[in-house]
C-alpha cells in the first residue's frame, strides 16, 4: 500500500525546490537537443518540456514523474518532418493528444500494460541505433544520408571525411562530452551528485566554443515567439492523408506506452502515491494537444528526468511545476544562452541517451532463459532501422502474439500400444498451430490394428483442430474419445461424428 500523500510543509517545499531546480538542469540540454535532432527550431523544445511541467505536471495521474520531449519520440517526429513538412507537425501531436485524452477516458490507459515488454525494449533499441547512427554524423559535423539503414551503411565513409579543422574540432567536443556522460558519476566527491551529468558535459563545451571560437556549428535561436507556428481548422485537412494518420497513430501508441511503463518503473523508485493509468493518459494526451496546438514537439514521460526527480528528493508535484517554470524562465530570458551550445555537444549528448535505450546487459541473459522474448525483441528493433518506427513495432507486437499462441498451445501426445489396441492420449491444448505435429504422429501411427484416440485430457481444442481430428478419425475408423468443446460445439454431436456411421464411439471390444 502507498504511502499517504505528502502535505506541502516547508521542509518539503524546500526539497521540491531543490529538485525542480535539479530535474531543470537536466531538461534544458535534453529538451534543446531533443528539438535539434528532430530537425525543428530548439526553441520548440523548450515549449514542450515548459507545458509538461506546468500543465501535465499540475494535473492528476502520477505524482513524480516528469514530462517533455522525449529522445525515443525523435526519430519518429524527425521522420513526420521529413515527409509531411514541420507545417503538419502541429496537427500530428495535436490528434495524437486528442486521441489519447479519448483513450483514457474509455479506460484504456491499463491495457498498455499489456504490451510485450520485449516489444517496447526492442522499440526503445531500435530507436537508439537510429538514434545514434543520425547522430554521429551530426558529430562530425555532416549531413546524415536519412534512414536508419543508409546512414548506418554511411558511417565507414563517414570516417573517412573527418578531416580538417571543423571537423575534427566538432568530433572533438562530441567525444569530449560523452566521456564526461560516462565518467561524471564515478568522480569522488559530492559534485557529481549536485550538478547533473548533462549539465557538466554541456556547460564545459558551450564555454570552450565561446573562449576559442572554433570553426564547428552551433544551435540557431529564432525566438519563442518566432518559432511556434499556431494549428488551426485548416491544418485538419491534412488528416486525409493516409500516411499522416499511420503518423499519428504511431505517435500515439509509443507515447502512451511509453509514458505508462516510465510510470510504472518510477512507482518503483519511491513510496508515495502509485500511478492512475487512464488518469495519467488523459493528462499525457492534454499536454500533447496544448503542444499541438502551438506546433510544439510530442511529449512523453521521460525516465531520465523523472528519476532525477525521485533521487533529488522530490516529495509532491510542486517540483514538476516548478521545473516547468525554471523552462519558462529560461527560455524567456536567456534565449540567447541557446546560440552558443555547439551542435556537437548536443549530439553526444543524444548519442550517449541512445546506446543507453539499448539493454545490451539484457540480451543474453534473455535468450538463455526467454529465448521467444528475445527474437521479438532483435526483431523489433531491425524492423524499426530497416523499415520505420510504425512498421517496426507492429511486426514486433504481431511477433509477440504469435509467440504467445504459439507457447500457450502446447500440447503432448503420448502413444500407447497395447496387445488389442494403440491409444494415442493428447494433453495440454490442441491449436491449429500444432495441427501439422498431431497429424504426423496420428499418419505414422501403425495401419494393421485398431486406434483410439483420448482427447479427455486436453484443456483446449479449437474448432479446426477438432475438425481435422474428426475427419481423420472418420477415415480411418477410429474411436475418440471425448473432449473439450470447440467454439460451443454440442459434445453429443462432435462424438458422433467420430464414428463411420455416425451412431457415436465403437463400444469397446465391438
Amino acid at each position: 500500500m502507498s504511502s499517504p500523500r505528502p502535505r506541502l510543509r516547508p521542509d518539503v517545499l524546500s526539497r521540491d525546490i531543490l529538485a525542480s531546480v535539479v530535474v531543470f538542469l537536466v531538461a534544458v540540454p535534453l529538451c534543446v537537443g531533443i528539438a535539434v535532432a528532430s530537425g525543428v527550431p530548439a526553441e520548440l523544445g523548450l515549449v514542450t518540456g515548459i507545458v509538461g511541467g506546468l500543465v501535465v505536471g499540475a494535473m492528476p495521474g502520477s505524482s513524480l514523474q516528469v514530462s517533455g520531449p522525449a529522445a525515443g519520440l525523435t526519430v519518429l517526429v524527425y521522420e513526420a518532418v521529413t515527409t509531411h513538412g514541420i507545417a503538419a507537425l502541429g496537427i500530428l501531436v495535436l490528434a495524437t493528444g486528442i486521441l489519447q485524452v479519448g483513450l483514457g477516458l474509455v479506460g484504456f490507459g491499463r491495457w498498455f500494460r499489456a504490451i510485450s515488454t520485449a516489444v517496447v525494449h526492442g522499440m526503445l533499441a531500435g530507436i537508439g541505433l537510429v538514434l545514434i547512427s543520425s547522430q554521429l554524423y551530426a558529430m562530425a559535423g555532416a549531413s546524415a544520408p536519412g534512414s536508419g539503414l543508409d546512414n548506418l551503411a554511411g558511417l565507414p565513409e563517414l570516417l573517412t571525411r573527418i578531416t580538417g579543422a571543423a571537423a575534427l574540432s566538432s568530433v572533438a567536443i562530441g567525444v569530449g562530452t560523452i566521456a564526461v556522460l560516462i565518467l561524471w558519476k564515478r568522480l569522488p566527491g559530492r559534485l557529481p551528485r549536485m550538478l547533473p551529468a548533462p549539465l557538466a558535459a554541456v556547460v564545459p563545451a558551450t564555454a570552450a566554443v565561446a573562449l576559442f571560437d572554433p570553426p564547428v556549428a552551433t544551435i540557431e535561436v529564432r525566438g519563442l515567439a518566432d518559432s511556434l507556428r499556431l494549428t488551426g481548422l485548416d491544418d485538419f485537412g491534412l488528416l486525409a492523408d493516409v500516411g499522416l494518420l499511420g503518423a499519428v497513430l504511431a505517435f500515439t501508441l509509443i507515447a502512451s506506452a511509453e509514458s505508462l511503463f516510465s510510470a510504472a518503473a518510477v512507482d518503483r523508485m519511491h513510496d508515495g502515491p502509485r500511478t492512475q493509468y487512464n488518469k495519467e493518459l488523459v493528462a499525457q494526451g492534454a499536454g500533447n494537444t496544448l503542444c499541438g496546438l502551438v506546433g510544439a514537439l510530442p511529449m512523453t514521460a521521460v525516465i531520465v528526468r523523472s528519476a532525477a526527480n525521485v533521487q533529488a528528493g522530490a516529495c509532491t508535484k510542486a517540483s514538476r511545476i516548478l521545473h516547468g517554470v525554471w523552462l519558462l524562465l529560461f527560455a524567456a530570458l536567456f534565449p540567447a544562452v541557446l546560440g552558443l551550445i555547439p551542435v556537437a555537444a548536443l549530439a553526444g549528448v543524444l548519442v550517449h541517451a541512445g546506446a543507453k535505450l539499448i539493454p545490451v546487459t539484457a540480451i543474453r541473459p534473455l535468450w538463455r532463459d526467454h529465448r521467444g522474448e528475445a527474437v521479438v525483441l532483435v526483431a523489433t528493433a531491425l524492423a524499426i532501422v530497416l523499415t520505420d518506427m510504425f512498421m517496426g513495432v507492429l511486426l514486433g507486437i504481431g511477433l509477440a502474439v504469435v509467440k504467445t499462441a504459439w507457447e500457450t498451445s502446447a500440447v503432448r501426445l503420448e502413444v500407447e500400444e497395447r496387445a488389442d489396441r494403440t491409444t494415442v492420449v493428447l494433453s495440454g491444448s490442441a491449436t491449429f498451430l500444432r495441427l501439422p505435429l498431431i497429424l504426423d504422429t496420428l499418419e505414422a501411427l501403425p495401419k494393421d490394428g485398431p486406434v483410439e484416440l483420448d482427447l479427455s485430457r486436453l484443456r483446449h481444442l479449437d474448432h479446426a483442430c477438432r475438425t481435422a481430428l474428426e475427419a481423420w478419425s472418420t477415415h480411418n475408423g477410429t474411436r475418440m474419445t471425448a473432449g473439450p468443446e470447440a467454439d460451443g460445439a454440442p459434445r453429443e454431436k462432435a462424438l458422433a461424428a467420430a464414428s463411420p456411421d455416425g451412431r457415436g464411439p465403437t463400444p469397446p471390444g465391438r
